[in-house]
């Protein structure tokens, strides 16, 4: 997987979820403004200190945790 170096995990930003640069902006916030319906010009234009890489890296990283499953090891 490329190296995803926009989105940032702080347990003192937003309670540790996934960020964008830092930002108290989260991955989720930017999926479901996309799942909403907005375009990505929209989110751009709303969100100005937000750049085009920063939300396809968003999108990026909700698909590949999407992609994840846990598997349940037993236990001894």
């Amino acid at each position: 997987m490329e190296k995803l170096n926009r989105i940032t995990q702080n347990p003192d930003v937003m309670g540790g979820k996934a960020c964008v640069r830092g930002m108290r902006v989260t991955v989720g916030m930017i999926v479901g403004q996309i799942g909403a319906g907005y375009s990505v010009d929209a989110i751009l234009a709303d969100y100005p200190y937000l750049e085009y890489e920063d939300v396809m890296q968003a999108l990026r990283y909700a698909a590949w945790r999407a992609e994840e499953r846990e598997v349940i090891l037993a236990s001894l």
